[in-house]
Order: C-alpha cells, then sequence, then structure tokens
C-alpha cells in the first residue's frame, strides 16, 4: 500500500511540476526573447529534459504493474477457473438484473 501511495504522491508532483514548468514557457513565449537570457532558455530546456526522463520512468513504471497484474490475474483465473466462471457469471447477472430494473422504472 505504501508504494501505490508513493507513486500517487510521486504523479502528484510530476503534475505540478509539469504546470509549473508550462506556465514559465508561456511566460517566456509571451515575452519578449531579448528579455530572457540564453541562460534562462537554457534552465527551461533542462528543466524540460528533466520532465521528460520523470515521465517516461513513471510511464514505465506503471505499464510493469500493469503487466504484473494482468498476469497475476491470468494464473488466479488458471489456477481457478470454474471458481472465477461462477464469479464471472455472478457479476454479470447481478449487473443485469440491477439494469433491468433501472430500464423497467
Amino acid at each position: 500500500m505504501k508504494n501505490h501511495l508513493d507513486t500517487a504522491r510521486s504523479s502528484t508532483d510530476l503534475v505540478a511540476e509539469l504546470k509549473a514548468l508550462l506556465a514559465e514557457a508561456e511566460t517566456i513565449v509571451s515575452g519578449s526573447v531579448t528579455e530572457y537570457s540564453a541562460d534562462a532558455l537554457e534552465t527551461l530546456r533542462e528543466r524540460f529534459g528533466a520532465m521528460q526522463e520523470r515521465l517516461a520512468s513513471t510511464c514505465e513504471s506503471a505499464k510493469k504493474k500493469v503487466v504484473a497484474g494482468a498476469k497475476y490475474t491470468d494464473e488466479a483465473i488458471r489456477a481457478n477457473p470454474y471458481q472465477s466462471l461462477a464469479i464471472a457469471a455472478g457479476v454479470g447477472l447481478l449487473v443485469g438484473v440491477l439494469l433491468g430494473r433501472n430500464s423497467s422504472k
């Protein structure tokens, strides 16, 4: 659970940093180019590069977690095929009954 919370916090930090970077880029683009030194533009490029790396890392981490979850689900279904089928049928029946009740009103 802690890993999930760290990932959520990291994603929130990433989004906040991306918004700040975009705001700074918009300020630079909307202002006169001569107002900003080459150092400021280089700093912006470096921050953008770092942001791309963090985003790629976050996406790769999410991809690994999704694949691991899919493998675990596949193994659980293969280990218990009849129980999985019964659960799926029960959920389908429950959803059908609930949708049927709402549409008849």
